[in-house]
């Protein structure tokens, strides 16, 4: 038999009055009652909590030893109720997500700003990673959820799909491709061409489909990040492709940003989570979140 809150609130009740039916009152129990509680709670533990007379009530010397430690131990179970209730209605919590940099840096900081603006108290840790990396730490479960393009199926991940993004163009301002309106792979190929380093999904993603049309990327310069493509472009030193995501950002680096097809590539992005794990109600949130900015 082992002790239950009822019961620590019940002798603490007897131990502050040290009347029982002053301390009834308190608990809104019947004085049989009480007595039945206070009698399990001395049964759990072994022995006699207290003493009683017609005239008082008075703690033994174990009631003594017990008595600060039943405070302790009702102080925390009522600060662990508190704590689960806060975090199941919202008012704090814990999220770690794992978002490719081109949502990372340009999407989900306005995402993130609704967000908090609606639950103050939930702490938000964010890993700019590429999109593998994305893929990896979803599954081996050190983050909740991912936000990356949708993977080849699997039995061990569920993808939400968020919406499509389409690779643009992007050029030097001083390029005379620059004064288009659109571009088509044919007219970006014969300039350098500046990308990302493998194993980047983007890169894969664009050898793949070039490869589909007939079409080779052929490297000049290529980087680990998208903020130095952008950069290198912005400088002159060649052309890229990019998710359209990071239209914004390569505009402030100073590339210019144009519609590409021939062929078109795009790729759905969306939301990854474990499948044998259950969102928290942050992380559930924090989807619906994202799903209302698409």
């Amino acid at each position: 038999m082992r002790m239950s809150v009822k019961q620590l609130r019940a002798f603490l009740a007897v131990a502050h009055t040290l009347n029982f039916a002053h301390a009834s009152e308190r608990l809104a129990l019947s004085q049989p009652a009480l007595s039945l509680t206070i009698k399990g709670l001395e049964e759990a533990l072994g022995g006699p909590l207290l003493q009683r007379s017609t005239r008082k009530v008075t703690l033994t010397q174990e009631g003594e030893t017990f008595l600060p430690i039943a405070r302790q131990l009702l102080a925390d179970w009522d600060s662990a109720e508190e704590a689960m209730r806060q975090c199941f209605t919202l008012q704090r919590g814990k999220i770690s997500v794992a978002a490719m940099p081109s949502f990372a840096a340009n999407i989900l900081p306005e995402v993130l700003k609704a967000f908090r603006d609606r639950y103050a108290g939930i702490n938000v840790t964010v890993h700019d990673v590429i999109n593998e990396q994305v893929i990896e730490m979803v599954r081996e479960g050190r983050v909740e959820m991912g936000i990356a393009f949708e993977p080849a199926p699997t039995h061990n991940l569920l993808f939400t799909p968020l919406g499509i993004d389409r690779f643009v163009a992007i050029v030097p301002k001083e390029s005379a491709l620059a004064a288009k309106s659109h571009l088509c792979w044919r007219e970006l190929l014969t300039m350098d061409f500046i990308t990302l380093q493998r194993p980047s999904a983007v890169r894969l993603m664009l050898e793949e489909e070039l490869a589909r049309s007939g079409r080779k990327l052929d490297v000049a310069l290529e980087s680990h990040q998208l903020v130095t493509v952008g950069r290198m472009v912005a400088s002159g030193l060649g052309v890229s492709a990019v998710p359209a995501l990071c239209q914004s950002q390569m505009a402030s680096l100073g590339a210019v940003c144009l519609p590409l097809d021939n062929p078109r590539i795009e790729k759905c992005v969306g939301v990854l989570h474990a499948g044998h794990m259950q969102l928290s109600k942050a992380a559930c949130a924090l989807l619906e979140t994202l799903k209302g900015y698409y």
